[in-house]
């Protein structure tokens, strides 16, 4: 078995795919129309389905709001540098609601971003974490 993606929920599809492919680097892989169910997926990732996990972007057609909840963590992404990683997303338009730095109670060095719907995703420094 391996993890084929993670399905996210977004308010409108063009912003949500500016993001994650502009702001985050990522590449849309395949889109496709569902009319019968009113929904479009959008796949987007950093490499290809075959070699790797990747997003899911659901927009069910006239939906713009989730209530995300309070039980939705966050992605993590290993970056090489999450300061630089941090300038590069605001440098984008993204937000950025943590800034990169050690994380509390440890040393691994981290920063949260926000995609526009609100979910959070994690920069982890390459080289920061300690074995585990």
């Amino acid at each position: 078995m391996r993890i084929l993606h993670t399905m996210l929920r977004v308010g409108n599809l063009d912003r949500s795919l500016d993001f994650y492919t502009q702001v985050l680097g990522m590449r849309e892989l395949r889109r496709k129309d569902y009319p019968d169910g009113q929904f479009t997926l959008a796949f987007v990732g950093y490499q290809d389905e075959a070699d790797g996990a990747v997003l899911e972007l659901t927009y069910n057609w006239g939906t713009e709001k989730y209530d995300l909840g309070n039980a939705y963590g966050h992605i993590a992404l290993e970056v090489d540098d999450a300061y630089a990683a941090c300038d590069q997303v605001k440098a984008r338009g993204g937000k950025v609601v943590r800034e990169a730095g050690p994380m509390k109670h440890g040393s691994t060095v981290i920063a949260f971003v926000e995609d526009p719907d609100g979910y959070k995703i994690e920069f982890i420094q390459r080289g920061t974490q300690a074995a585990g």
